[in-house]
C-alpha cells in the first residue's frame, strides 16, 4: 500500500476500513476496504482527521490485514463455533452451542509469541453458552508479509486451537450418606444443590440413595449404579478425615481408580475424584459443596459433564486462582476463581 494526499485519492482504492467515533454514539467502519473514494468522500475522510490516506498497491509478499485475520481464524476456529465477517481487521469466533471450551494453551502462547498477530480468547475449561463470543483475533498492522503467516501456521499446528465440546444428557447417580440422613435425624438437604448444580448443564439425578456411614454397603451401591449403566455416580459426606468418616473407603474399594483424594481449592479441599476404566467419574464431594455457593465442584464439573478426563494435574493447577473469596454477590464463572 502506499499514502497519499487524501485531497489527491479519488479513484484510489481503499485497503483498510476506515473508523469513525462518534462519543456516546457509535463506533464503526465508515468507509471499507476495497471502497472506491468518490469526490463526496473526500470532505467526510478530511473531517475524520484523515489528511493522508492508505490506498492499495499490489506487493505479492504482503497479505491485507483482513486476509491475515482470515488466516488466524482458520488456525483457531475449532468444533461448534461460528465467525464473524472480517471488519477492520478483526474476527471473532462465537458459541454455536453451550458446552465447555476447551483452549490449547500453549499452542496459542507460540502463535502470539511472534508478534505482528493476535489471537485472545476466554479462559479454556469453563463453560460457554450458545451465542457467546468466545475469541477474537486480528493482525496488528495494516499489511503482513506472506511468511509470517506461514510461521504462524507452523505454530499453531494442524488442530484448531479453540473448540466447543457440547454438553450431552448424563444421567447421574447420587449416595447420600451419613446415619444422621439414613436413620431419618436429619433432612438431606444435599441432593437438592447437586440436582440444581447439574441441571446447569442438562445432567439428572436418575436415582438416590441413602446410606449409613457403611463402606461396604457405599461400595456395593457405587459398583451397582455403574454396572446399571449410569454416566457418574456422586457420593455426598463422609469426606473428612473424622473416624467415622468412610467415603474415600468406599471409593478406592470400588470399581473406579482414585485420580486424587483432595485438591489445592478452597472451598473443596477434600473432593476425591475416581475414574472406571471407560472413563466415567465417580466422585466424592465434601460437605462445603452444600452450603458454599461456588466449590471445587463447579469447577469440574463442566468437564464431568462434557466428558473430558479431569487429570491429577489440572487439580493440583487450580492452586493458583483456587481460593473463592466468597463474594457477596456471586458472578461465576465472570470472576477470578479457578482462573
Amino acid at each position: 500500500m502506499k499514502t497519499i494526499p487524501t485531497t489527491e485519492s479519488e479513484g484510489c482504492i481503499l485497503c483498510h476500513d476506515v473508523t469513525r467515533i462518534v462519543r456516546g454514539e457509535t463506533k464503526g467502519p465508515a468507509f471499507r476496504k476495497g471502497h472506491i473514494i468518490r469526490a463526496e468522500d473526500i470532505p467526510v475522510l478530511l473531517s475524520m482527521g484523515k489528511d493522508r490516506i492508505y490506498v492499495w498497491e499490489e506487493d505479492p509478499d504482503l497479505l491485507h490485514e483482513n486476509d491475515g485475520a482470515e488466516i488466524l481464524r482458520e488456525l483457531t476456529q475449532g468444533e461448534n463455533l461460528s465467525a464473524t465477517a472480517p471488519s477492520e481487521g478483526k474476527i471473532d469466533l462465537v458459541a454455536e452451542t453451550d458446552g465447555l471450551l476447551l483452549v490449547d494453551s500453549e499452542r496459542l502462547r507460540a502463535l502470539n509469541g511472534l508478534g505482528e498477530m493476535m489471537v485472545a480468547t476466554r479462559k479454556g475449561g469453563f463453560p460457554v453458552r450458545k451465542g457467546d463470543k468466545v475469541a477474537g483475533m486480528r493482525v496488528i498492522p495494516l499489511v503482513i508479509a506472506r511468511d509470517k503467516m506461514e510461521s504462524a501456521r507452523q505454530a499453531a499446528g494442524s488442530e484448531p486451537l479453540v473448540r466447543v465440546v457440547p454438553f450431552p444428557v448424563r444421567r447421574c447417580g447420587v449416595i447420600s450418606t451419613g446415619n444422621e440422613v439414613y436413620y431419618g435425624r436429619i433432612e438431606d438437604t444435599f441432593t437438592p444443590v447437586i440436582e440444581e448444580k447439574l441441571a446447569e448443564y442438562g445432567a439428572v439425578v436418575s436415582e438416590q440413595v441413602k446410606l449409613p456411614d457403611d463402606p461396604a454397603q457405599i461400595t456395593q451401591t457405587i459398583n451397582r449404579m455403574l454396572q446399571d449403566g449410569l454416566d457418574m455416580v456422586i457420593v455426598t459426606g463422609g469426606m473428612s478425615v473424622d473416624p467415622d468418616d468412610r467415603t474415600p473407603l468406599a471409593i478406592r474399594s470400588s470399581e473406579a481408580d482414585v485420580v486424587s483424594y483432595g485438591a489445592p481449592v478452597l472451598p473443596g479441599a477434600m473432593f476425591l475424584l475416581a475414574y472406571t476404566g471407560d472413563g466415567r467419574p465417580v466422585v466424592g464431594l465434601p460437605g462445603c459443596v452444600m452450603y458454599s455457593r461456588r466449590t471445587i465442584f463447579d469447577l469440574v464439573l463442566p468437564s464431568l459433564i462434557a466428558g473430558m478426563p479431569v487429570s491429577r494435574e489440572q487439580l493440583v493447577g487450580y492452586g493458583e486462582g483456587g481460593l473463592c473469596l466468597q463474594c457477596g454477590e456471586c458472578t461465576f464463572p465472570n470472576c477470578a476463581f479457578g482462573r
